[in-house]
């Protein structure tokens, strides 16, 4: 069993009866802050899941469904992105996530 917890207050958002993330089914949960550093959360479904000011910091989300996630705050600094699926709107907080700056 996994817990997902605070990044603070360490309290415990999320109880996962698995032993990894990898595909793990958690379609709208409440992460909000949650420390997911370094998890692997390839192919998860994370659709309308609220991950702001989650510390996602070079976790593996190669495949992930963040459609619809709210990802505001959240420190992507490092995340495996690749063929993660986002909505066309989440792009600019994406972009504010990863602290890259776009020029044009």
């Amino acid at each position: 069993m996994i817990q997902i917890k605070h990044k603070i207050t360490k309290v415990v958002l999320k109880e996962i009866k698995s032993d990894n993330l990898c595909g793990a089914d958690l379609h709208g949960a409440d992460l909000r802050g949650a420390d997911l550093c370094g998890a692997n959360l390839r192919g998860a479904d994370l659709c309308g899941a609220n991950l702001r000011e989650a510390n996602l910091y070079e976790a593996d989300l190669y495949g992930a469904d963040l459609r619809g996630a709210s990802l505001r705050e959240a420190n992507l600094f490092g995340a495996n992105l690749f063929g993660a699926k986002i909505k066309i709107t989440q792009k600019d907080t994406i972009i504010q996530c990863l602290d890259i700056v776009v020029e044009e």
